[in-house]
């Protein structure tokens, strides 16, 4: 029998659409399908982030991330 060739723990997944990198740009444009609104986003990359801290958005329709100052508009 021959032996297959390893295969990688964890292959990298692709990604549905391209990642934003966190901490880029400091005003932010969501809609109501980002909410609950975290930051950094779920399509951010995590690797160089800071924790995801939830952010109250619904209210005001505006939010400011605590860690990195990153503001969040709510667009309709």
């Amino acid at each position: 029998m021959k032996p297959r060739p390893p295969r990688p723990y964890n292959p990298p997944m692709p990604a549905a659409k391209p990642l934003i990198q966190p901490n880029a740009q400091n005003d932010y444009k969501v809609d109501a399908s980002d909410l609950p609104l975290a930051c950094p986003m779920p399509e951010m990359y995590l690797w160089n982030s800071h924790p995801r801290v939830y952010l109250p958005i619904e209210q005001t329709g505006w939010a400011k991330c605590p860690y990195c100052g990153a503001e969040y508009t709510l667009t309709k």
